[in-house]
């Protein structure tokens, strides 16, 4: 297999995770980074001396002799947007990182861009690698063997610690995140449009900043993070999910639950448990049965279980077989669509149709 030659825009706490995972993966090499955050660079190369450092990513994608196979962005949220739009314009794979863009309009633009631009063979992957966990995989497998029957309720709970320090902590601001419901939960709402397999149409949510970053003031302005919120989903096929977000409950046992509820049986996802619960009706209480997942041996965990590990093996499939990209702009829109739409309707106090978000 002919070598996939990597660049990295964005070499902070994700861009290293991505360094990491690719300097484990064979017949791959990360040949450039670029961050404009001297710090982030230098912690980059320490993990990679003999790649090329940017401080702008322009010239790095006018570097032909780098021949740059592949580009990830993961700079932070407000700048994938022109990044993007600039790295489709260069015809290479691009992985982008979550969330997509900012808004809905912002993700229609760069499907705009990516269709404006077209090349045969180009992979274009949006990095929602929740999908890839263990047991969030697992759930997902089980839903589309029939397990659960027909599915009719998803929820899906994340409890769990506040939002790390960033580079001149970008992060505690939603006009650079997209708000927390976007930059954290567009994940789960991936997820939850996987489970359900149709379109959103309808949010309604509750939430507020009650805990934390309450005295945090950068450059004279406070801190405007959401640390807790309740999602409630209405899809076009009569499922209905909802997200339970608390940013304060580092006392709990599992980070992440996900749970849908079909016609036939129930079934879990635990994570950081890595269980499986599967509880069919006909057996009742008694009957639930639990399994024990693991990803599969030799996946580097990382930040997110192996998540972003196999989530690079599946984009690099894709490029070598000539195949469709399993995460798309548009799977990126419609979880960045929910979490908008989620935002609106805290600000406005009522339902929010996603038609409303959309051109």
């Amino acid at each position: 297999m002919r070598e996939l030659r990597y660049a990295i825009i964005g070499a902070g706490m994700m861009g290293r995770e991505h360094i990491r995972n690719l300097l484990a993966i064979d017949n791959c090499k990360v040949v450039a980074i670029c961050d404009s955050h001297e710090p982030s660079r230098v912690a980059a190369s320490q993990l990679l001396p003999e790649a090329k450092l940017f401080v702008n990513y322009q010239d790095l994608l006018n570097a032909a002799e780098l021949a740059i196979d592949v580009v990830v962005i993961a700079t932070p949220n407000h700048l994938h947007s022109s990044i993007l739009d600039d790295v489709l314009v260069s015809g290479v794979h691009v992985l982008v990182e979550k969330p997509l863009c900012l808004t809905v309009a912002e993700c229609e633009l760069a499907i705009s861009q990516e269709q404006t631009t077209h090349c045969d063979g180009r992979v274009v992957w949006v990095g929602l690698e929740y999908r890839y966990m263990a047991p969030t995989a697992r759930l997902l497998t089980e839903i589309q063997s029939g397990t659960c029957g027909d599915v009719k309720m998803i929820s899906i709970r994340e409890h769990r610690f506040p939002f790390l320090n960033k580079v001149d902590n970008w992060n505690r601001f939603s006009k650079n995140t997209g708000g927390t419901l976007v930059e954290k939960c567009c994940h789960f709402f991936d997820v939850m449009n996987l489970i359900a397999g149709s379109e959103a149409v309808r949010v309604y949510a509750s939430g507020d900043q009650d805990v934390n970053h309450l005295d945090e003031i950068y450059d004279g302005q406070k801190s405007d993070i959401l640390d807790n919120a309740f999602v409630i989903v209405d899809y076009k096929n009569g499922i209905r999910g909802m997200l339970d977000l608390s940013m304060f409950a580092e006392g709990s046992k599992n980070e992440q639950e996900i749970c849908v509820v079909g016609s036939t049986a129930k079934i879990e996802a635990l994570i950081t448990d890595s269980l499986v619960r599967i509880g069919r009706r006909e057996s009742g209480a008694s009957g639930v049965e639990e399994i024990i997942v693991a990803q599969p041996e030799g996946v580097v965990a990382g930040f997110h279980a192996g998540a972003s590990y196999l989530e690079h093996l599946a984009m690099q499939k894709a490029i070598r077989e000539n195949s469709k990209s399993e995460v798309t702009l548009h799977d990126g829109l419609r979880s960045v669509a929910i979490g908008q739409a989620a935002h609106l309707s805290i600000e406005l106090g009522r339902a929010v149709n996603i038609n409303e978000l959309l051109k």
